[in-house]
């Protein structure tokens, strides 16, 4: 067996290293609430670093920023998404909508809003933006039939309070009202 040093020198170079990942600011679009915001921010920044240091739109919380939690839940295209997970550059041409534009027009609570005031779906309230926009994406993907169901979905949204049963009958309280409209 022959050694390393051994070994005959190639002559032709050896391949780069690869280049480290793009970064710099970059312009982009994004749909929020439905209204187009042009920023200029970093290719590395995530979508809930976007949307709460550079458009002012703090309801999606910074809990943990690695996608354990779900305080910085919102939906994009309809379904619900992790912010701190998502880079913003990758959700641009997409319809981001927050816990900001979940009301309605004439500003009027969403009937998941007012099911977690009805029955007191909060404490301290951090978690419960991520918390309704779960809540709306449960029922709009079929998954608030059962109380079982609705807390499987749900599990993904740490409440350190415990307003766990609350949650689940706001949901169901929610979910007939969503059905309806």
């Amino acid at each position: 067996m022959a050694s390393l040093a051994a070994q005959p020198v190639s002559a032709t170079p050896s391949k780069a290293a690869p280049s480290a990942p793009a970064s710099g600011a970059s312009d982009m679009v994004l749909n929020i609430n439905g209204r187009d915001q042009h920023l200029k921010v970093d290719v590395r920044t995530s979508l809930l670093d976007a949307l709460r240091e550079h458009l002012h739109l703090t309801g999606a919380k910074k809990g943990c920023d690695q996608g354990q939690c779900g305080a910085c839940t919102v939906h994009v295209d309809g379904k619900r998404e992790l912010s701190c997970l998502t880079l913003a550059v990758a959700v641009q041409g997409r319809k981001i909508n927050t816990i900001e534009g979940l009301a309605g027009a004439d500003g009027g609570l969403h009937p998941m809003q007012q099911a977690f005031i009805d029955h007191d779906g909060f404490q301290c309230g951090y978690c419960t933006p991520g918390q309704i926009m779960s809540a709306v994406a449960c029922v709009h993907e079929g998954n608030a039939r059962t109380d079982a169901d609705i807390r499987e979905y749900m599990s993904g949204n740490l409440c350190r309070c415990g307003a766990y049963p609350n949650i689940v009958a706001a949901i169901k309280q929610a979910r007939s009202s969503m059905e309806r409209g």
